[in-house]
């Protein structure tokens, strides 16, 4: 036992030894890994490799995702339309086929597909490498049947980045009569009798086919890239029937051929410019055409009869006109060969600018010299320049996205004021009253919106549509007249030619254009400019001549809290005292003081914004506009024209916003007896037409009308020697104040004028001259006459409107039909509307809005249009671009409780079924609603008691 204990202390000894050595070890290391870790501090390892990420789903939202840009399409469309029918109508189709191979560059890795198609039945999708053809699986493809439109094709290996493929898809489709996309349209042409039957001519209907792709319909022909920005080159080819012929952007060839046992003929048209998809058209038809043989070739197409007529030859000549003009001032030749203008008998706007395939309604590009107004043809003049000058502004230069329209539109616009000085017509002081006073009606509406929209706000087909308005075309026109002010017309001319040649074939957004301007000036022009793009509205600078204070405040006709905006205002004014025109510069809302706008004379006046050029309205005080009052009372020469009829329009629409007292607008009316000036005259004449809109089914419509009739009475008899001699005077604008007198004075109950109507009707009735009336005067006259007379009168205008073969005679008389006071034809009359064989679908619109104008008619035309609205929705496809003016129409009347109701109902049965059609629109016509009613119920009285006082 002893021997045992003394190992274990041995063994207890070493083992003590052994822990002391090993601690020792262990604190050495850790001062080495010390050592070592301040020496050499760690790295942190490599984190691992991620999978690349390749996108799949649909896009977040309604804009296509940017992995792939198209560079060239081969588009082949077989229309089975047949131009006529001779034996079974049964054998008419309205189907079409086709197929498309477009070449994408792949910018990104990816397995997904996303281009756009719309209501057509694709059938077969096959996607190949350019290079060598190799065919990748299609996993699947659908069309995404809501707001995106998408067409989606999902691959089993994913495209390459840098990599270029084609992706043909063969389709189905139907021509639908909606006026949009690929449609159908029909007419009656008059075919002679053989001699030798002795038969009447008879009328034989024809059909066509052709395409309004603006703004996103191109989807619903051939699966594309349906967005402005994503442009490429066209290869067109159409198959159509024989005894048609195919018109497109390009220049084509047609042969005859056999397919399937059937005579076809296939014209296949040269490559287009890069170009977007909404600029590209194609038509079949059997229309004949006039063209001139210049470096560019012209073409004027149309039916048979109306080029055999010569209906197109003034076209033809003012074309050759206004194309040289725009030539010369924008520095840059028409880059296409050819141009193809075309009147359509339906066609859902007054023209769309098609590069080199350029569409019109028929009134809008046929003059016939024996029955038309020179309004019909100054109309034409103006409605070509419009579309001659998208060629540059839209077609050559187009925005980078729909939220900067105006770029097209606003362009176009105020650019047609120039072109028609080729064919000799001065018409840009009308720029005011057309443009300026159009758009400051919409803008003065919190629900208007900006020039240039946010890109995120501007989604949908129906976001998209309603940018197609007075804010984008008129007050994108009257901005440049603005700027070009600001800057001098010859730096805007220059900066102009800059901003085309630089971004020529591509896409700009404003920005671009005004750096381009920039260039030429020392003014700030982004500074300036940004204000009035940017923002919405517009200012109105009230300006105190005792103290010389002046402001500037967001006008609204409805003023809410507003928005706290400043705009830069260029001022340009002058006074009775010095009648030298001067400039002053607010970019702060104010007030602050302006010396120089302060009266030290008693006598002295000031005004400001001399020909309307700024995008403002200027109020004053009392004592200021009484002195201008005046002022036009004793000699009006002394004010510049277009500020006669500024200071009416401002006066009456700053009464309308509460911010004067009507009778101050009244009295600057009175002057009008010794004026016979058509912009004061129409200026005034508008604004009165509201106060009658308000109060014409009130007591207080009774003194209205004998005060216009003592107002119209002296203008009346100025031409009045003119209109019974059947004449018409020399100055286009005395020519329009000759029309204001006729009707002004008719409808107001001048027994002069209506004795004198209804004879030259009766004249017109029994005489072998059919058009003894002159073209100037013949609205006017049929509508005094079906007005005042009965049901023998509007049946006489009906069969004369179901005989005329022009348009703009049958516009004329449609007009007149809508006159009438009696309820029952007024009801008939818009039951016609809904059959497009008595009222074409493209008048459909504005016939419901020649009614609504009738006092009479409005409340029917309402309840019309409300009972037929989803009806009117879907049929007239992109005839959506005119519901904002429909409700705009039927409308403008509403100033009670009870109708302001109606309009919401409408708005909340929208919201219920989701459908943003027209929704802006709506909701302009309920804040003008709100507004009419809070002034009607705080001027009534007002307005009776100046009008009694008056008489």
């Amino acid at each position: 036992m002893a021997k045992g204990t003394g190992m274990t202390k041995v063994l207890a000894v070493g083992i003590g030894i052994l822990t002391v050595s090993s601690v020792c070890g262990l604190v050495m290391m850790a001062v080495m890994y010390k050592i070592q870790i301040d020496n050499y501090p760690p790295v942190s390892p490599p984190p691992p490799i991620k999978p690349t990420v390749i996108p799949t789903g649909p896009p977040q939202n309604l804009r296509l995702p940017d992995h792939l840009i198209p560079e060239s399409y081969k588009v082949f469309i077989q229309p089975y339309l047949y131009a006529a029918i001779t034996n079974n109508y049964t054998n008419q189709s309205f189907a079409f086929t086709g197929n498309s191979t477009v070449r994408v560059k792949c910018m990104k890795l990816s397995k997904s597909i996303f281009l756009h198609a719309q209501d057509l039945n694709v059938t077969t999708v096959e996607v190949r490498k350019s290079d060598s053809n190799e065919k990748l699986s299609v996993i699947s493809y659908k069309i995404h049947h809501n707001e995106s439109n998408f067409f989606e094709i999902q691959l089993e290996d994913a495209m390459s980045k840098n990599g270029t493929y084609y992706i043909f898809t063969k389709f189905e489709g139907e021509l639908f009569d909606g006026l949009d996309g690929f449609y159908v349209s029909q007419y009656t042409e008059k075919v002679k009798a053989k001699e030798e039957e002795e038969e009447e001519d008879e009328d034989q209907k024809r059909f066509l086919a052709t395409s309004m792709l603006q703004p996103t319909n191109a989807r619903r022909v051939f699966p594309c890239f349906d967005e402005p920005a994503l442009k490429a080159v066209f290869d067109i080819t159409v198959i159509h029937r024989p005894g048609t012929v195919a018109m497109s952007n390009a220049e084509g060839d047609a042969d005859q051929t056999e397919i399937d046992g059937e005579e076809w003929i296939v014209t296949k048209f040269e490559e287009t410019p890069i170009m977007s998809t909404y600029s590209l058209a194609f038509t079949v038809s059997d229309f004949k055409c006039i063209m001139t043989h210049s470096s560019t070739k012209m073409h004027v197409c149309a039916r048979k009869d109306a080029i055999e007529a010569g209906h197109a030859e003034y076209s033809l000549k003012v074309t050759e006109d206004i194309l040289k003009q725009y030539q010369k001032i924008f520095g840059l030749n028409y880059p296409l060969t050819k141009i193809h203008q075309i009147a359509f008998p339906d066609i859902s706007v007054a023209a769309m600018e098609n590069w080199g395939v350029i569409s019109y309604q028929e009134s809008g590009l046929l003059y016939d010299k024996y029955t038309a107004s020179t309004f019909d043809q100054e109309r034409v003049a103006t409605l070509i320049a419009r579309e001659l000058a998208h060629q540059w502004f839209g077609n050559l230069v187009t925005m980078r996205w729909w939220n900067d329209l105006w770029l097209n539109g606003g362009f176009a616009t105020y650019m047609s004021y120039f072109g028609v000085e080729a064919d000799g017509w001065d018409l840009k002081d009308l720029i005011v009253l057309r443009e300026t006073q159009t758009a400051f009606q919409v803008d003065s509406l919190n629900s208007s919106h900006p020039l240039s929209l946010q890109e995120n706000d501007v989604q949908t087909s129906s976001d998209i549509t309603e940018l197609f308005d007075a804010i984008t075309y008129s007050k994108g026109a009257a901005v440049l007249r603005m700027l070009a002010t600001f800057m001098t017309q010859e730096a805007f001319d220059n900066g102009i030619r800059t901003y085309l040649a630089k971004f020529e074939y591509k896409n700009a957004a404003y920005k671009d254009l005004l750096t381009c301007l920039q260039k030429e000036t020392k003014e700030d022009v982004e500074g300036f400019m940004s204000t009035w793009i940017e923002q919405v509205g517009y200012p109105v600078i009230t300006i105190i001549t005792q103290t010389g204070e002046t402001s500037q405040e967001h006008f609204l006709l409805k003023q809410t809290q507003g928005h706290d905006f400043a705009w830069q205002v260029h001022i340009r004014y002058f006074k009775a005292s010095e009648l030298t025109e001067k400039t002053d510069f607010l970019k702060v809302k104010g007030p602050v003081r302006r010396p120089h706008f302060q009266l030290q004379d008693k006598d002295d006046w000031l005004l400001a914004n001399i020909n309307c050029v700024g995008f403002f309205r200027v109020n004053y005080d009392e004592e200021n506009w009484n002195k201008l009052r005046m002022q036009l009372e004793r000699n009006h020469h002394v004010i510049p024209i277009i500020n006669r009829g500024q200071l009416i329009d401002d006066a009456f629409n700053i009464a309308r916003a509460h911010r004067l007292n009507v009778t101050i607008a009244l009295n600057l009316t009175k002057y009008l007896v010794n004026d016979t000036e058509y912009i004061p005259w129409e200026s005034a004449l508008k604004n009165l037409d509201h106060l009658i809109l308000m109060f014409d089914r009130s007591e207080v419509y009774g003194p209205i009308t004998k005060y216009l009739r003592k107002l119209i009475t002296q203008l009346y008899d100025t031409f009045e020697e003119y209109t019974i001699n059947g004449t018409v005077p020399e100055k286009h604008t005395d020519q329009y104040n000759q029309v204001n007198a006729i009707s002004v004075a008719c409808s107001n109950g001048l027994t002069k004028c209506i004795t004198m109507a209804r004879s030259l009707f009766e004249n017109d009735k029994n005489s072998s001259n059919k058009f003894s009336i002159h073209p100037n005067l013949r609205k006017a006259i049929y509508c005094s006459v079906i007005a005042n007379g009965d049901e023998n009168d509007w049946e006489f205008a009906w069969e004369e409107y179901k005989r005329a073969t022009v348009a703009a005679e049958k516009d004329k008389l449609r007009y007149a039909l809508s006159c009438t006071k009696e309820i029952w034809l007024l009801n008939r009359y818009l039951q016609y509307t809904l059959d497009p064989s008595k009222i074409r679908k493209t008048d459909m619109v504005s016939t419901i809005n020649y009614i609504a104008k009738n006092v009479a008619g409005q409340p029917l035309a309402w309840d019309f249009v409300r009972g037929h609205w989803s009806y009117i929705t879907q049929e007239y496809g992109a005839g959506v671009i005119s519901l904002g003016s429909l409700l705009d129409a039927v409308t403008k009347r509403f100033s009670t409780d009870v109708e302001l109701e109606e309009l919401k109902q409408l708005q909340r049965e929208q919201e219920e079924k989701k459908q943003g059609i027209a929704a802006r629109a709506l909701e302009q016509v309920i804040e003008r609603t709100e507004a009419n009613i809070k002034w009607v119920k705080e001027n009534k009285q007002i307005v009776k008691d100046w009008f009694t006082g008056e008489l």
